[in-house]
């Protein structure tokens, strides 16, 4: 399976040694599924985007299997839904990495690059991947606004920009100017939990969108918003 990333040069290898759990995992699946990517997953979308989505980790039978940000399981499919509703994809989404799908004006990035246990990466594992996540931050000059899918992404977030975590607490919908001029707006994440829970709603989510749309039309002028379909 070829995957190739929008931002060559930023991405771990395919064997990334830094974190011996997460690489004990990945020998695993390996040795179980070896049709599946089973290997750091690299950002999807456009290079010159205006809008970052930092996730948190590929899932296992999601990102872990396809080899694409959010792809194959229930989180892809509101992400990408409404990635699609805010013209910010095109083609139809299929949960599969060669279903056709690009992003325009928005690229997808994970705060850590493997599948962690029971998706929940460890704080040294979170650290060993921040260069990775400021790589392509820093890489990606056009990006106004980054939305952080939950607390962990936003946290990795600040650290990218190098400010201090207490200025910048974390609540869904809330919107932090950060010192280069960015904007990073927080959303709960899209999981299966949080939606079967109640704690997100579609609606909800959008509004995260809606946000950002507002930011870049407020910074970039009144003919650069992208309206929903």
């Amino acid at each position: 399976m070829e995957i190739s990333s929008p931002l060559p040069g930023t991405e771990p290898s395919r064997d990334c040694p830094r974190c011996p759990r997460l690489v004990t995992l990945r020998e695993a699946c390996r040795a179980e599924q070896p049709g599946w990517w089973n290997a750091p997953v690299p950002a999807f979308g456009d290079p010159d985007a205006w809008l970052a989505i930092a996730g948190l980790a590929p899932g296992k039978h999601g990102a872990n299997r396809t080899g694409r940000p959010f792809t194959g399981d229930h989180a892809g499919d509101l992400l990408f839904a409404t990635l699609s509703a805010f013209g910010l994809s095109r083609g139809e989404y299929g949960a599969r990495a060669d279903d056709g799908v690009t992003l325009g004006g928005a690229i997808i990035v994970n705060s850590v690059k493997c599948l962690p246990p029971h998706n929940k990466p460890l704080p040294s594992e979170i650290a060993a991947c921040r260069s990775f996540l400021e790589g392509q931050l820093a890489a990606l000059s056009n990006v106004q606004v980054v939305i952080a899918l939950g607390r962990i992404a936003h946290d990795a977030a600040l650290r990218a920009a190098g400010v201090r975590l207490a200025a910048y607490r974390f609540a869904h919908g809330a919107v932090h100017r950060l010192p280069d001029g960015r904007h990073l707006v927080d959303s709960y994440h899209c999981s299966r939990y949080n939606l079967n829970t109640g704690r997100l709603t579609p609606e909800m989510f959008s509004d995260v969108f809606r946000v950002a749309l507002a930011i870049r039309a407020q910074t970039s002028g009144p003919n650069s918003s992208t309206s929903p379909r």
